[in-house]
C-alpha cells in the first residue's frame, strides 16, 4: 500500500459539561431552561453531523453529565464519565482513550457550533491528507480569539489550551512542537456563546436555536 494510501483512524471528541448551567453567559436572553434546552439540541445536532462525516472512525463524549452520556450513547457516540473538573483535563481524559484505541488523529469538536455540519468537519480533516506530521489544524472563533475546532496528529502532540486567548496558546504549542499549523476559516467559525452571538445565529441558522 502507498503511504498516501495508509489507513488511519480518526477520533472526534465533543466535550460537555453539565446541561443544567449551560450556556450561562445567555442567561439575559434565555432562561434556565430555554438554556438547557438549547444545549441539548446543540449537542444532538454535533453528534449527527460527526457520527455522518467521512474520515472520522469514532466519536467519544467526553462529560460529567449522566444524561449527556444517555444521549450520546442512543446517538451511537461513546460517552466517557469525566473523573474531574475542568475542559482541559476532560479532553486528555479522552486523549488517554483515543491513544489506547490506537487513534492517528484527534479531533476536539464543541458543541456550540450552530453551523456545523459533516461538510464543515471533513474541511478541518483535510489537511491529514499530507502526511506532513506532526500537525495542528484550528478553526478560530469570528473574534480570533478562540478556539471552535482543533485536529492534533498525532492526538499527544501538543497540549490542549482552551480557555483565554486559546487561539494564540495553540499556535505557540504548535510551533514548540514544530507541529504544521494550518488555520482554517469557514462555518465552524462561529459559535453560540453570549447574546449578540444568539442574534447572528437566529438571522443565519434560526433552525438551530428555534425549539418549534
Amino acid at each position: 500500500m502507498e503511504r498516501g494510501q495508509e489507513a488511519r483512524r480518526v477520533v472526534a471528541v465533543v466535550p460537555v459539561g453539565t446541561l443544567d448551567g449551560a450556556k450561562s453567559r445567555l442567561g439575559e436572553t434565555l432562561d434556565a431552561e430555554e438554556r438547557r434546552d438549547l444545549a441539548t439540541r446543540l449537542l444532538a445536532r454535533t453528534l449527527e453531523a460527526a457520527l455522518a462525516t467521512p474520515g472520522i472512525d469514532e466519536v467519544l463524549v467526553v462529560t460529567p453529565d449522566d444524561e449527556v452520556r444517555q444521549l450520546a450513547a442512543r446517538a451511537g457516540a461513546r460517552p466517557i464519565r469525566q473523573q474531574s473538573q475542568g475542559l482541559n483535563v476532560g479532553l486528555r481524559q479522552a486523549r488517554d482513550e483515543v491513544l489506547a484505541s490506537g487513534g492517528d488523529a484527534l479531533l476536539v469538536v464543541p458543541i456550540d457550533l450552530p453551523l456545523i455540519s459533516a461538510e464543515a468537519l471533513q474541511a478541518v480533516l483535510a489537511p491529514l491528507d499530507d502526511r506532513t506530521r506532526p500537525l495542528v489544524v484550528l478553526v478560530p472563533d469570528r473574534h480570533g480569539r478562540g478556539t471552535n475546532a482543533l485536529l492534533v496528529a498525532p492526538p499527544d502532540a501538543i497540549e490542549f489550551g482552551f480557555g483565554g486567548d486559546s487561539r494564540r496558546a495553540h499556535a505557540a504549542c504548535a510551533a514548540d512542537a514544530g507541529a504544521r499549523f494550518v488555520e482554517l476559516d469557514g462555518p465552524l467559525s462561529l459559535d453560540l456563546d453570549t447574546p449578540d452571538d444568539l442574534l447572528l445565529v437566529e438571522q443565519r441558522a434560526p433552525e438551530s436555536v428555534d425549539a418549534r
